[in-house]
């Protein structure tokens, strides 16, 4: 009896340190995402430009689309900006815009300075829209595909490599 009173906190120890070093070996920035091969939510968000047409889950039917949620208080969207640029002029992939939580006209003032690369900008003054896609931080970037199914998300400013190695090819598999 005294040697099971002296063996069983080594095996507590022991089992909770393998959950921890379980948990170790995944990638942090992995976010897994209840939404990857469902339906976008239901949306239908008002335009950032007065005059201009909204965005809304209509938009995402029919093509493959990239759907980036950006804000300009957000520095890592500044940092991703100049790639976003570069594929809207390089690519024939629609890219999309939510403007998550943001004051009009600083996004506006935000997008003449650094330039518009989206087809459609939905202003989601609230963030319910945000919410509704699963928006963990911003920047987050999705791909859906024609049916309108989110197929990739991509947490945190992209960077060239995952645009080369993930997103660009998974793009061009869905459009065959």
């Amino acid at each position: 009896m005294p040697r099971l009173l002296f063996i069983l906190p080594l095996l507590l120890f022991g089992a909770i340190a393998a959950y921890f070093a379980v948990g170790l070996t995944k990638d942090p920035r992995i976010l897994p995402s209840a939404l990857i091969d469902r339906p976008a939510p239901e949306f239908d968000l008002p335009s950032l430009y007065t005059g201009r047409d909204g965005f809304a889950k209509a938009n995402l039917v029919g093509e493959v689309t990239l759907v980036n949620v950006f804000a300009s208080w957000c520095g890592p969207c500044r940092v991703e900006h100049p790639l976003l640029m570069r594929f809207a002029e390089t690519n024939k992939t629609s890219l999309y815009g939510i403007n998550y939580k943001d004051k009009k006209t600083d996004a506006v003032n935000w997008l003449k300075q650094l330039g518009d690369p989206y087809k459609r900008i939905g202003q989601d003054l609230s963030g319910r829209v945000g919410i509704e896609w699963g928006v963990y931080g911003l920047p987050e970037t999705y791909i859906v595909d024609r049916d309108g199914r989110i197929r990739y998300r991509h947490v945190g400013p992209m960077q060239p490599d995952a645009m080369k190695d993930k997103i660009l090819p998974l793009i061009e598999e869905l459009k065959k």
